[in-house]
């Protein structure tokens, strides 16, 4: 699984117009899901993000995390995460999972960050054509991608 996460004072989703997700202060999560990827990427994926530690304290420190700051998390699906672009111009998504599958685990990190303690979570629509609104406070932008942490 791949995530851009973002440090965000506030974000929002709109599909066709309408709200579908918003938070204050917290983390946008942009989700890719590869083909392969299992509830165990999953969920270590969730934890990692519920815990990162990228706000600051009052040493102007990045030294705490969503539930020290009150933080909520938008979860948005995004397949072009998986996109392989080392061949040509036009980029390939064979990578990613099939819909199903992504959506699963989609929904899945959704709700493992609620049993994790995110007090709010917030999504967009999978497979929907949407526009996200953010602003990144920082800017603070991560990268995690849990074929890293396998090797």
């Amino acid at each position: 699984m791949k995530a851009v996460i973002q440090r965000v004072t506030n974000a929002s989703v709109t599909v066709d117009g309408e709200i579908t997700g918003e938070i204050g202060k917290g983390f946008l999560v942009l989700l890719g899901v590869v083909d392969g990827d299992t509830e165990a990427e999953m969920k270590l994926l969730a934890k990692k993000v519920s815990e990162i530690r990228i706000f600051t304290d009052e040493n102007d420190k990045m030294n705490l995390s969503l539930d020290q700051v009150d933080g909520e998390v938008l979860v948005v699906s995004q397949f072009t995460l998986c996109a392989d672009i080392y061949k040509g111009r036009r980029p390939s998504f064979t990578s990613s999972a099939p819909a199903q599958v992504a959506n699963e685990l989609y929904e899945a990190f959704c709700e493992e960050l609620k049993t994790l303690g995110v007090k709010k979570v917030a999504k967009g629509i999978f497979g929907a054509d949407m526009a996200v609104s953010l602003v990144n406070d920082g800017p603070v932008t991560i990268i995690m991608d849990t074929d890293i942490w396998k090797k």
